[in-house]
């Protein structure tokens, strides 16, 4: 069974950092880029960040130059470092694990994490 599982939300002051986790089981990790999205209260899902097995990283233009993302192949977890929040990055947080040979195709949905920042 897989299953995805996100933590290190919580609540922070504008300015303020956190790092999320995204810790994979059940699937083979090798196979799967992994992305970051978030959805804010009355707004659409949107893509955040992801991540290649090889590292390389991509960003949506909101949050580059503040959050960094990254990944253990060995711990199977990805991570999600966020800097400079501000209360517009307000959302729940949700890992997805793309696969690598369908672009687009994102398999598997973690629960999500509730990231709130106070102005």
């Amino acid at each position: 069974q897989v299953q995805l599982v996100e933590s290190g939300g919580g609540l922070v002051q504008a300015g303020g950092s956190l790092t999320l986790s995204c810790a994979a089981s059940g699937l083979t990790f090798s196979r799967y880029g992994m992305n970051w999205f978030r959805q804010a209260p009355g707004k659409e899902r949107e893509f955040v960040a992801r991540i290649s097995w090889a590292g390389s990283a991509d960003y949506a233009d909101s949050v580059k130059g503040r959050f960094t993302a990254s990944r253990d192949n060995v711990k199977n977890t990805v991570y999600l470092q966020m800097n400079s929040l501000k209360p517009e990055d307000t959302a729940v947080y949700y890992c997805a694990a793309e696969r690598i040979i369908r672009p687009g195709s994102y398999d598997y949905w973690g629960q999500g994490t509730q990231v709130t920042v106070s102005s």
